[in-house]
């Protein structure tokens, strides 16, 4: 046999691996959330988006939900402005405000789309703003202009799916007089992703996954229930960016989504490897229902 055969014979398999999870999520919805580190890897958003139009391609709805964290805080220091966090919150007054939309809309959002619609997958960009999509409250005066959802309209999400796009969503809000605020995307796609019924909410970053204790890189956690989870975030060994991925992740799992998952980002085809195959990657969370 040579070596051509071999090699052909190996990707039929992957084929054939993947055949009864296409089968199992074809027709259902996942949300992916993807942190604005990954865009700093121009390889990783493409392998990205790839991974997304093939999940489009076999009958899955897609909805992305992304940040900006560190294109912002780029942005905030060549106005001389410090970045100040609050467990894993931005303090965001006006003029931080004004500088995270420019990022978010005016450049990863329209990246993202581009991106999508260049590998062929339709995609269209919009932000909590629009439609009042995303209606919140302010979280905490300390905070700033930082908003905490509190009602979803999913008409427009639906609409785009039904209509075969994938929408990309940034991390703004309004308030009920119509005041924009910046929202935590974790938070923001946790909350979306119970409002849309997703079978799987996924998020993208620059970490393999959970840690027992981040210092040791031999504690990755490969799998994880909601129990477990808990106690996790009690110990304070938890990263202050981990904080708002894990609460994302209990709030949704506590709504119902079955599995949840924090994967690295900047592996290729990640996103492929664990919702196509046995082994997966990353750290998986079990809701009540949730299964491999």
């Amino acid at each position: 046999m040579t070596l051509a055969i071999e090699e052909t014979q190996a990707k039929a398999a992957i084929l054939a691996e993947a055949l009864p999870y296409i089968q199992r999520f074809s027709g259902t919805r996942i949300l992916v959330k993807v942190g604005g580190e990954l865009f700093d890897d121009g390889e990783a958003a493409k392998s990205l988006a790839y991974d997304l139009g093939f999940l489009r391609t076999v009958g899955i709805d897609v909805v992305l939900v992304h940040g900006g964290g560190p294109q912002i805080t780029r942005a905030m220091q060549r106005f001389g402005k410090e970045a100040i966090f609050i467990e894993g919150q931005r303090k965001t007054d006006a003029e931080t405000l004004e500088l995270t939309a420019m990022v978010l809309l005016g450049d990863i959002n329209r990246r993202l789309v581009s991106l999508l619609n260049s590998t062929g997958t339709k995609a269209i960009g919009l932000s909590g703003a629009d439609d009042n999509m995303l209606i919140v409250e302010q979280r905490d005066p300390e905070l700033g202009f930082v908003g905490a959802v509190k009602n979803i309209n999913t008409a427009p999400i639906k609409s785009l799916l039904s209509s075969g796009y994938v929408p990309v969503i940034a991390g703004l809000g309004v308030d009920q007089s119509g005041q924009l605020y910046n929202v935590n995307a974790d938070s923001a796609a946790g909350k979306i992703a119970v409002a849309i019924g997703a079978e799987k909410f996924v998020l993208l970053t620059n970490v393999p996954g959970l840690y027992e204790n981040f210092e040791d890189k031999g504690s990755l956690i490969s799998e994880i229930d909601l129990a477990g989870l808990i106690r996790l975030l009690s110990t304070g060994k938890v990263s202050q960016g981990m904080i708002p991925k894990i609460e994302a992740i209990l709030t949704a799992v506590k709504a119902g989504i079955p599995r949840a998952h924090i994967l690295d980002g900047r592996v290729r085809h990640a996103l492929l490897l664990e919702v196509f195959t046995k082994e997966g990657v990353g750290t998986m969370v079990r809701g009540a229902e949730g299964k491999q």
